[in-house]
């Protein structure tokens, strides 16, 4: 395991238990997180991205935001849902959160996952063309947006501009140097894996699978995982992709601890259905560390992946997440080969 960083989907409730009761309390904290994580040594600071929704949902503030404010953590997103992007405005804000951070961001986009409203993507005003899904309508998008990132001249110059333009067609700026390979595709299915290897995409992996053929959690995942690195063999790309998978992990190392997940100890994988298909949950790792590191080394995905995500509570609080974040470091992470 060479990164381990977390991730946040920035929740915010007006209750008084939580320690996040506002959209700026969610913002502000985030960024105090990215920096409290990299002073404990993290290597990533992740946010997810939800529309229409008390989370956090537009991502390039934040994320240049955090790059102001630290010097050396990735800064990404897990994941910006395609189906609502703009791919050459996406370009522009991507640069210059990338250039602001000094190429620090990691990019987790996908075709997006059930939403808070019905279509909410047509309100952003993107529809499919007829006889196409909205998943197919991500896709599109996402390629526009890869062909954007190489940053390869494409509008035709006005003769007469306002001011001078550097010779031939001209790109959208700003550009960012080597943003176009710190893009990651957040797959859900094995087939999605294999589509993302051959796009040249990072893969990354959450604790939802969009389907289930009756193994436990961690092996579909560590196949889905083997089948995007054998795609990827197979296109010849030259460069070697990264991986990521997500975990919800919590060692239990103070009574404050056991109060918040000790119920959790008893978690398992479960199996339900999305979008009127099966689908695979994995478990919540809940327990003191050394228990913590006999499960996580039993983890065949974790064991696959490059970099492995902790989703936080951020509700609970920036103090209480950096203590969770110092407790995986100091007690687990060392024994699953971190550093």
């Amino acid at each position: 395991m060479k990164n381990i960083g977390f991730l946040s989907f920035g929740h915010w409730s007006d209750s008084p238990h939580s320690g996040t009761r506002s959209a700026s309390d969610a913002l502000l904290q985030s960024i105090d997180l990215a920096v409290a994580a990299e002073e404990l040594g993290a290597d990533g600071a992740y946010f997810r991205v939800h529309h229409f929704a008390r989370q956090l949902a537009s991502p390039f503030p934040l994320l240049a935001a955090i790059g102001a404010r630290t010097s050396r953590i990735e800064i990404g997103t897990g994941v910006i849902d395609m189906r609502y992007e703009n791919p050459l405005y996406f370009a522009e804000d991507a640069g210059a959160a990338d250039l602001i951070s000094g190429g620090r961001l990691q990019l987790g986009i996908s075709r997006g996952s059930p939403e808070q409203v019905v279509d909410g993507f047509r309100y952003f005003g993107y529809v499919p063309p007829e006889g196409q899904s909205d998943a197919d309508m991500a896709r599109q998008h996402t390629e526009v947006l890869l062909q954007v990132l190489e940053g390869k001249g494409f509008a035709q110059p006005n003769p007469r501009p306002m001011f001078p333009n550097p010779p031939g067609l001209l790109r959208v700026e700003p550009h960012s140097p080597g943003l176009r390979d710190r893009l990651w595709w957040g797959a859900g299915s094995r087939a999605t894996a294999e589509w993302t290897a051959r796009l040249g995409l990072n893969l990354m992996s959450s604790t939802l699978l969009t389907e289930d053929t009756g193994v436990p959690f961690h092996e579909l995942q560590a196949e889905q995982i083997q089948r995007f690195r054998d795609a990827w063999k197979e296109a010849g790309h030259e460069r070697e992709p990264r991986v990521s998978v997500s975990r919800s992990i919590m060692p239990l190392v103070s009574d404050l601890d056991r109060a918040y997940f000790g119920h959790e100890s008893r978690s398992t994988d479960q199996v339900g259905f999305l979008e009127g298909g099966a689908a695979r949950f994995g478990r919540t790792y809940a327990a003191e560390p050394d228990v913590l590191v006999k499960e996580l080394t039993e983890d065949s995905a974790i064991a696959a992946a490059d970099t492995l995500l902790i989703t936080v509570p951020n509700q609970l609080g920036v103090d209480y997440n950096a203590h969770l974040v110092e407790s995986l470091l100091t007690h687990v992470a060392p024994a699953l080969g971190w550093r």
